[in-house]
């Protein structure tokens, strides 16, 4: 029998706590506020999907990008052009809101092809940076081209009627945010994510061992926009307006902030991290004397540079990384369990080292 196939094998500590999650997210609504489930955790998990292809590009392709709130942008607005019907800003076309959606996501794959194409060709700052002029372009367009945008933006957007109840549009997020978390963690083992990661490390050698380092990139990179498209529909829907100040530099900068809080290197952090962000934004005015000491809405971003500084310096890997030293110290004081076979095979390590010190 395969041993990927037992069960046993799935119930690891990791996929035991994932599924306790996804249960406390499906049931959330029968035990929290409206607010709290339609306001605080629907923004979080919009948020939480678009700072993952963040963490996505990063951690298996070695890219920092700053144009993925672009990419979300564009799902928005080519949405609100193709379903919004006469008399609204932009294109107006009256299309269904299913094909409006196709049409929102074709757009954008294009796009974060076209982008990926040619960012696909620097590295590192130069390719950091170039994705900041991504988003500034972007900003541009659609504030100065009035027949799809202008300042004042799109409004009065309506979401598919399936989609209707706020709370149809958490459980969408949750859907999709399962689907992205699941599926971000599958492409790093197929063979086009280890050719990633392996470009990611050295592409020199992966370009000589016959390897297509621009094409990985910018699949990746595509791939990235794509999630970042549905995550700029759920947000569409969610506001029923978009504008270009939405996705000027000031919140493209927060998507990256959200994913370092969390844990750039972690998908689970990318969640965590708009959690954090939500809620401080939310509750922050709430908290009792917090006038006296000065901090106000208006110093928002203030608090938040703070609580980033603070996260840095504890753990460099983010909140992921606390919890994970958390858990190292807490299974460091558990007593270990007797193996199955603690007199038979030798141990991980120590097959390790007979195989020349090659890491598993």
């Amino acid at each position: 029998m395969n041993p990927r196939m037992n069960p046993r094998h799935l119930l690891t500590r990791g996929n035991v706590l994932g599924a306790a999650l996804i249960a406390v997210l499906l049931v959330l609504p029968q035990l929290a506020t409206a607010f709290f489930v339609n306001f605080v955790m629907t923004q979080t998990l919009i948020l939480g999907l678009a700072a993952a292809t963040i963490v996505f590009l990063a951690t298996y392709g070695g890219m920092t990008s700053l144009a993925q709130f672009l990419l979300f942008g564009v799902a928005g607005f080519m949405f609100g052009n193709a379903a919004q019907e006469a008399g609204s800003r932009g294109l107006n076309l009256g299309w269904s809101p299913w094909v409006a959606v196709a049409f929102a996501l074709l757009v954008t794959l294009a796009a974060a092809f076209v982008l990926g194409a040619i960012a696909s060709r620097t590295t590192g700052l130069y390719f950091l940076m170039l994705t900041m002029v991504y988003a500034v372009i972007g900003y541009f367009v659609f504030a100065q081209i009035v027949e799809i945008s202008g300042p004042g933006g799109i409004t009065s957007i309506q979401r598919p009627d399936l989609l209707g109840p706020p709370v149809r549009l958490y459980y969408a997020g949750v859907l999709l945010s399962v689907l992205a978390y699941l599926g971000f963690r599958a492409v790093g083992r197929t063979a086009f994510g280890l050719a990633l990661q392996g470009v990611r490390d050295d592409p020199v050698r992966m370009a000589s061992l016959g390897f297509n380092v621009r094409l990985h990139r910018t699949l990746a990179f595509t791939l990235a926009g794509f999630v970042a498209g549905l995550s700029g529909l759920l947000n569409v829907w969610w506001n029923g307006q978009i504008d270009p100040a939405s996705i000027a530099t000031g919140p493209t900068l927060i998507l990256l902030i959200i994913a370092v809080i969390g844990g750039i290197t972690s998908f689970a952090g990318a969640w965590l991290g708009a959690f954090v962000y939500v809620w401080v934004f939310t509750y922050l005015r709430d908290l009792p004397l917090i006038d006296n000491i000065g901090i106000t809405e208006a110093r928002f971003n203030t608090v938040i540079g703070v609580i980033v500084l603070v996260i840095m310096v504890l753990s460099p890997e983010g909140l992921t990384g606390i919890v994970k030293r958390l858990r190292h110290r807490v299974g460091a004081r558990t007593p270990a369990m007797p193996g199955p076979a603690s007199g038979g095979s030798p141990s991980v390590g120590k097959r390790t080292k007979e195989l020349g010190g090659t890491r598993t």
